[in-house]
């Protein structure tokens, strides 16, 4: 079935709001605010809306996978920044080679993982 898709937008939750808001301009995303509970956050073709709500459950579960380009100078980009010196909780993990490509993660404040990945070449 062909669905006409223009975009995908998960949503996705925050412990502490605005420390997640920051969080992610830091990370580059640029973000416009769609009122004093949500905003979308968007990197070229890519958006997701973060909302301030908070279920512990469900925001251990969530994982994120974003396909980029060159992990290798992603991972050099996003370490330059020392993101885990600025903010509680989070963490890189270094890229690790998979038989389907390379891959590497990083846990925002409220504990969601985001998955950086880079599919081998055919």
């Amino acid at each position: 079935m062909e669905f006409g898709t223009k975009s995908i937008r998960p949503f996705l939750g925050a412990k502490d709001f605005e420390i997640s808001r920051r969080f992610y301009r830091d990370l580059g995303f640029e973000e416009v605010s769609l009122g004093a509970q949500m905003s979308v956050f968007k990197t070229g073709n890519f958006a997701f809306y973060l909302q301030n709500a908070y279920v512990k459950d469900w925001i251990d579960n969530t994982m994120v996978f974003m396909e980029v380009a060159d992990t290798r100078q992603l991972w050099s980009d996003l370490s330059a920044l020392d993101l885990p010196s600025k903010y509680e909780n989070v963490r890189l993990v270094p890229i690790r080679e998979e038989a389907w490509g390379r891959e590497f993660f990083v846990y925002d404040p409220s504990g969601i993982l985001w998955h950086f990945g880079e599919f081998n070449q055919p």
